[in-house]
């Protein structure tokens, strides 16, 4: 191989090196500017589908007291509905909103269709606080709402353990507590905690 030759093929060698050096550079940017964007989205933006199947989010409620609660149909805790559903009528005026997000993570306790959700919903527990499309709230298909409440980042970090999960966002966003599911909604934990929400500005 002539000298020539040699220089040849090490230029197009470093070239390739130098364009594989530039592709990693360029991916690892992507990536962090996705991070950013994300950690810059707030909970409210995070986007949802109401129990009718309609595109939404949490941004109706931004302001209030959110009460966020994955719910079941097939439970030993779902007549928490009630107790759930008087919360939400005793504090709504005063800026509470109870989120029900249906979740058949757990023994299939939520087999039923959005509709079959909302018909059980309604004739059993009157439910008027707002339904949300099934999702998951474990695992690798956790849902993006989950992963701000329950993620590493969270305050509260951890799997939900079971049905009836619940989360208290302040009006200001930030995810002020979390009750485990056999904590009921009409016990003093809870309503003191909706109660300095309420209170805080």
């Amino acid at each position: 191989m002539t000298a020539g030759a040699h220089l040849t093929d090490r230029a197009g060698w470093c070239m390739v090196a130098t364009m594989k050096i530039m592709l990693v550079l360029l991916a690892a940017v992507a990536v962090m500017q996705t991070t950013t964007l994300f950690a810059a989205d707030s909970l409210y933006d995070i986007p949802l589908k109401n129990i009718d199947g309609q595109d939404t989010s949490l941004k109706p409620y931004q302001g209030k007291v959110l009460l966020i609660v994955n719910v079941a149909s097939k439970c030993g805790n779902t007549p928490q509905y009630q107790a759930l559903e008087a919360l939400y009528e005793k504090y709504k005026d005063q800026g509470l909103v109870v989120c029900g997000l249906p979740c058949n993570q757990f023994h299939a306790q939520e087999p039923g269709t959005a509709a079959e959700i909302k018909a059980f919903c309604t004739a059993k527990y009157n439910v008027t606080f707002p339904m949300f499309e099934k999702i998951e709230v474990n695992g690798e298909h956790r849902h993006p709402l989950y992963v701000r409440l329950a993620g590493p980042s969270s305050p509260f970090p951890g799997d939900i353990k079971w049905n009836f999960g619940k989360f208290l966002v302040g009006r200001d966003g930030q995810i002020v507590s979390r009750f485990e599911p056999k904590v009921k909604p009409d016990s003093a934990e809870v309503i003191q905690a909706v109660e300095a929400a309420l209170a805080a500005k």
